[in-house]
């Protein structure tokens, strides 16, 4: 559910990691933070890129990728024990630094093996699971680079991480049928009296805008939730979660007014867009 532009043998360093991010809607998310955390933050994006191209590379045999995400679990281990770590040698100074907890790695992998294993209609449980692992361990882990307190950090990755998951599930419904995948919530799909499972069929019916209005309205829910956290001004570097908060509900934004009826135009946000939230949220220059 990312962008795709990872090499097999992923970022060594901060410096490469930078490059990798710096084609990602979330560089600019990053670049507002200070040095050591915006390093850290490369490092653990540069860890999510490389796991979830594992996982939607259409090229690679299935046994290679899953070979591949377990060699990042093992990788993982090592770290953790003081070990020679492979790749996973890009997070250390981060894990050190930070405290990042190995679980919330592992979960993302475990995220990466539900999209390889196919992801087709799941139910509202799986698919709040998927979040869970692609998208608030995320959360998890940026919370503690950012130096928010352990209570407030996990409220808001559990709604900020839903509401951008949910906000890429319905943005990316025509790409992620192209890819065999349907992440729109068997529940609603019966509701809207979709019957077929196949991915690129069920994303033409005409009850699929119901299904996507129904999750935009809880990823609003959840942004809401969010601004209202960081609202209460917690300690951390919050200019971050702010600044993709903000991009994000205003993708969600453009894709209510859009609509989902096809052929549906790819919403994007624009450099010149994502200056105008910079300069509205006063972050230009700003790392509090």
């Amino acid at each position: 559910m990312t962008e795709n532009a990872v090499n097999e043998s992923g970022p060594a360093d901060a410096e490469t990691a930078a490059k990798v991010a710096s084609g990602s809607s979330f560089y600019a998310g990053m670049r507002v933070l200070p040095k050591a955390e915006r390093d850290a933050m490369y490092a653990v994006y540069g860890f999510c890129r490389i796991v979830d191209d594992i996982a939607d590379d259409q090229v690679r045999p299935i046994a290679r990728q899953r070979a591949e995400l377990q060699a990042w679990r093992d990788d993982l281990e090592a770290l953790y024990a003081g070990r020679p770590a492979g790749g996973a040698e890009m997070l250390r100074e981060a894990v050190a630094r930070y405290k990042l907890d190995k679980a919330d790695f592992l979960a993302v992998v475990d995220g990466m093996e539900m999209d390889l294993e196919g992801i087709c209609a799941p139910d509202l449980a799986t698919l709040d699971l998927y979040c869970d692992r692609v998208a608030v361990a995320v959360g998890l882990l940026s919370v503690k680079v950012f130096g928010m307190e352990d209570g407030v950090g996990r409220e808001l990755s559990h709604h900020l991480g839903r509401a951008l998951q949910l906000t890429n599930v319905v943005r990316d419904v025509d790409e992620d049928a192209a890819m065999g995948r349907l992440y729109l919530p068997a529940e609603y799909l019966a509701e809207a009296g979709i019957d077929s499972r196949v991915p690129a069929e069920a994303v033409l019916h005409p009850g699929v805008g119901q299904v996507c209005r129904k999750l935009a309205a809880t990823a609003q829910a959840h942004f809401a939730e969010a601004h209202r956290i960081l609202a209460s001004r917690p300690a951390g570097k919050l200019a971050a979660p702010r600044l993709m908060g903000a991009v994000y509900a205003n993708v969600l934004g453009k894709l209510c007014a859009r609509g989902w009826t096809p052929p549906r135009e790819r919403v994007s946000v624009r450099k010149r867009e994502l200056i105008w939230v910079l300069l509205r949220r006063g972050l230009l220059g700003w790392a509090g």
